[in-house]
């Protein structure tokens, strides 16, 4: 995995063999970024990474200069991962060890972007909850947007709030927001 842009552009972060992760493509996070560099100012960004893995995407926003990102994910190997790059690259990443659905229930802080990276085999009914949890303890902010990625098998196209989804090779974005 490398960091695509930003201060650390070009930079190879290699996990350990036995983190549970399937990392967001180069190719489909560069797609991912060129749409939200032309939403957002990143220098202003509050950031929510869920099912984090190996800390991929806030890597990226924190190479961008996000003010502040919340990287949550239940493996210990990989929020221990996620801390020691963190700190190495002096990111303002705030490491939470917790399940997606414990973490939301509880969550009360509004953010601007909001990225959801569950497992493919997530059930419809848990992709379900993660949307349904966001709008209803409503964590995005007026003009935020929730991001999930998922399969081809998965279609939010009937949901409320659901805005686009974009497809770049097996991943597939949906994004959701308030406006929609």
């Amino acid at each position: 995995m490398r960091i695509i842009s930003g201060k650390y552009k070009g930079r190879r972060i290699t996990a350990p063999n036995n983190l549970p992760i399937r990392p967001t493509t180069d190719m489909a996070k560069e797609s991912l970024f060129n749409i939200l560099n032309n939403q957002f100012h990143f220098s202003s960004l509050q950031v929510l990474d869920l099912c984090a893995g190996m800390g991929n995407i806030s890597y990226e926003f924190g190479s961008r200069g996000a003010k502040q990102i919340i990287s949550v994910d239940e493996n210990a190997g990989c929020t221990n991962f996620i801390k020691k790059i963190s700190d190495e690259l002096d990111f303002p990443i705030t490491v939470i060890k917790s399940d997606i659905f414990k973490y939301l229930e509880k969550a009360s802080q509004q953010f601007d972007i909001i990225f959801a990276d569950p497992p493919y085999a997530f059930e419809q009914s848990q992709f379900d909850q993660i949307v349904n949890l966001v709008f209803q303890k409503k964590l995005l902010n007026e003009d935020g947007v929730l991001i999930i990625e998922h399969s081809k098998n998965t279609n939010f196209s009937n949901y409320p709030n659901y805005s686009s989804t974009r497809k770049y090779g097996g991943s597939h974005f949906s994004f959701f927001n308030l406006n929609s």
